[in-house]
């Protein structure tokens, strides 16, 4: 969308179909609200029936503390739409700017030049068959275990060893308003209002712990989890059906990878991953593919290199303290800490944001 209003040419493949559901704790946070805001989206977002969002609430144990959403920056709500409300939102914003959208397509391979520099991408849907398309740039957006970063052999330039298992559902009627974040020792739950009255409810364990225990099955661990750090929600959770059946996320570590070469360039999670208990990967994919889109329109390779040194100096903060959060090796009191650091790293995220251009 950003680099179509920019006047490029832009072709985008996806192996799915338009308006596929993912997993994803659906929960925006400031800076991503900002920037539907300046894109001129956020008004479809609320149109959706995604609730405002105007409080978040954590939970330490038996201490609470509830943090109001001020109004700033065009910002006084959060929302959490679902990925089916969106994600074809963004699709249906990058058409109207002139983007070509396929779908039931993906990348099989790259095309190159004598010089190694890449020149395309060969594609293909179900018959196999592959198309070559010829572009001056092809991007990875295939997220974390991106065949576009192993095809060009992209290195991992940054690494933090922990994960988290992630176990999601969808309960109706859930009386809890804004995000909550509850936190025992070895153990978080996150409740995300998103749209038809429904609540995102996740679950959060140590990665061994699941790997451990996994055979006992996805609801086990998953319920055990809710009477451990709220007994509201351990009662919702049996008495109540979910909207959708339970869906796990195993885990895996968090890194950054070189993000461009010689005709190839890697967004989102291709790019960063970090692990989701702290709930803000679609802010910081957002807010990536606005800054590299920058540097794409604006000073060529060289504003490449520069938005790289930026984003490793100012990203590995976010990726250290999210990974001392998805350790588990914390008290109530340290994870207090950690979400203090955490907020000062999401305030400086949004600073350049407001530092860039409106996009």
């Amino acid at each position: 969308m950003l680099l179509a209003r920019r006047g490029l040419r832009v072709l985008v493949v996806d192996p799915l179909r338009y308006g596929s559901d993912t997993l994803s704790t659906h929960a925006l946070m400031r800076g991503a609200v900002l920037q539907l805001h300046r894109w001129g989206l956020l008004q479809t977002i609320r149109d959706s029936g995604a609730p405002p969002v105007r409080s978040t609430t954590f939970h330490y144990g038996g201490e609470t503390i509830e943090v109001p959403i001020k109004p700033r920056d065009g910002v006084d709500a959060l929302y959490a739409p679902r990925r089916t409300i969106l994600d074809p939102v963004l699709v249906d914003s990058a058409r109207e700017a002139g983007a070509e959208v396929v779908y039931g397509r993906s990348v099989v391979d790259l095309a190159r030049d004598s010089a190694g520099r890449v020149r395309g991408a060969h594609i293909a849907g179900a018959d196999r068959r592959p198309i070559d398309v010829s572009a001056e740039l092809v991007i990875g957006a295939d997220g974390l275990r991106s065949r576009i970063a192993r095809i060009v052999e992209a290195p991992v330039v940054y690494s933090a060893p922990h994960a988290a298992c992630s176990i999601y559902g969808y309960w109706p009627n859930i009386p809890l308003q804004g995000y909550h974040w509850f936190y025992e020792p070895g153990v978080s739950i996150g409740t995300i209002p998103t749209n038809d009255g429904a609540t995102c409810v996740f679950a959060l364990i140590p990665q061994a712990r699941f790997m451990e225990r996994r055979q006992e099955g996805i609801d086990t661990l998953f319920h055990e989890a809710l009477a451990i750090v709220s007994p509201e929600l351990r009662e919702l959770g049996s008495s109540t059906e979910p909207c959708e059946p339970l869906r796990a996320f195993p885990g895996s570590p968090g890194f950054l990878r070189h993000v461009y070469g010689p005709g190839w360039l890697l967004v989102g999670d291709a790019a960063y991953f970090r692990d989701p208990i702290t709930a803000h990967g679609i802010s910081d994919a957002l807010r990536e593919a606005e800054l590299i889109s920058h540097a794409i329109t604006g000073d060529g390779e060289r504003g490449l290199a520069q938005y790289q040194a930026r984003r490793d100096e100012t990203v590995k903060g976010l990726l250290d303290v999210t990974d001392r959060i998805a350790a588990f090796e914390w008290t109530l009191e340290e994870v207090k800490e950690h979400h203090l650091e955490l907020n000062r790293q999401m305030k400086t995220q949004v600073d350049a944001l407001l530092a860039g251009s409106p996009g």
